[in-house]
C-alpha cells in the first residue's frame, strides 16, 4: 500500500502538519490578544506611559462674560463649553445629563440665544456673553421664574430644571405675551424625564400673563 498522502510535508522541508497548525494557532492567539489591547509582558516596557494631557496640545485662552462678569481661562481646543463652565469655573447649574445635545439640561443663553453647552466648543464662545441659571437668582432672592417653579411644583428630580428655566427666560425675553402653542414650541428642545410638563407649561403661562391658558 502506498504511503502517499500520509506524509505531513515533502522530505527535508523541516515543517510538518503539526508544526504548521501549531504556528497558525499561536498567530491567532497573538492577533486576538492585540485586538483586545493586551500586550505581552516583554512589550510593556516599550509602550509610552499614559499622561493626563498630551504635551503637544497647545492651550487656548478664552474670555467668557458669564452673568455680567468676565472670566479668562485656559482650555484645550477640544474642550466643550459645558465642561469649562462646570469644571474650571464652577458654574454647575447647567447639568451634564445626556452629553449628546438631546435633553437640554445644559441649556444656557449665549448672546441672547439658547444653546446646548455640551455641543459647543469653549473656544467658539470666546468673547460671548453667557447667562447661566446662577445668574437668575439666589435661594434668598429668587427670580420670578424660579419662584413659579416652586409654587407649581414644576420639578421632581431637578436635573432638567436649570435648562427649562433658561429656556423660559429666553422665551419671555423674546415673546413676553407667548401663548401655549409658542411656549411648547420654544421648550421642545428640553426634556423632562419625570413628566412635569403640565406644571412647567403653567409656569410659563403665568409669567406671560395667561393664567387660564391651559
Amino acid at each position: 500500500m502506498s504511503n502517499r498522502g500520509k506524509q505531513d510535508s515533502p522530505p527535508g522541508s523541516g515543517i510538518n502538519r503539526r508544526k504548521f497548525l501549531k504556528g497558525i494557532g499561536t498567530g491567532l492567539v497573538g492577533s486576538a490578544t492585540l485586538s483586545q489591547g493586551i500586550l505581552p509582558e516583554d512589550a510593556l516596557g516599550q509602550t509610552p506611559k499614559a499622561s493626563a494631557r498630551s504635551s503637544d496640545i497647545e492651550l487656548a485662552v478664552v474670555r467668557l462674560k458669564i452673568n455680567g462678569k468676565t472670566h479668562t481661562v485656559e482650555v484645550e481646543p477640544r474642550a466643550v463649553l459645558l465642561d469649562v463652565l462646570r469644571e474650571k469655573l464652577q458654574f454647575t447649574g447647567a447639568k451634564k445629563v445626556c452629553d449628546l445635545g438631546e435633553c437640554g439640561a445644559c441649556t444656557v443663553i449665549l448672546n441672547g440665544e439658547t444653546v446646548y453647552a455640551c455641543m459647543m466648543l469653549a473656544i467658539d464662545a470666546d468673547g460671548a456673553s453667557i447667562e447661566t441659571v446662577e445668574g437668575l437668582g439666589t435661594p434668598q432672592k429668587m427670580h420670578p421664574i424660579q419662584q413659579k417653579f416652586v409654587e407649581h411644583d414644576a420639578y421632581q428630580c431637578g436635573f432638567c430644571t436649570p435648562g427649562f428655566e433658561m429656556s423660559i427666560k429666553s422665551l419671555i425675553d423674546k415673546h413676553p405675551d407667548a401663548d401655549l402653542r409658542t411656549i411648547k414650541k420654544s421648550l421642545a428642545g428640553n426634556t423632562c424625564r419625570c413628566g412635569a410638563y403640565p406644571h412647567i407649561f403653567q409656569v410659563a403661562l403665568e409669567l406671560t400673563g395667561k393664567k387660564g391658558g391651559m
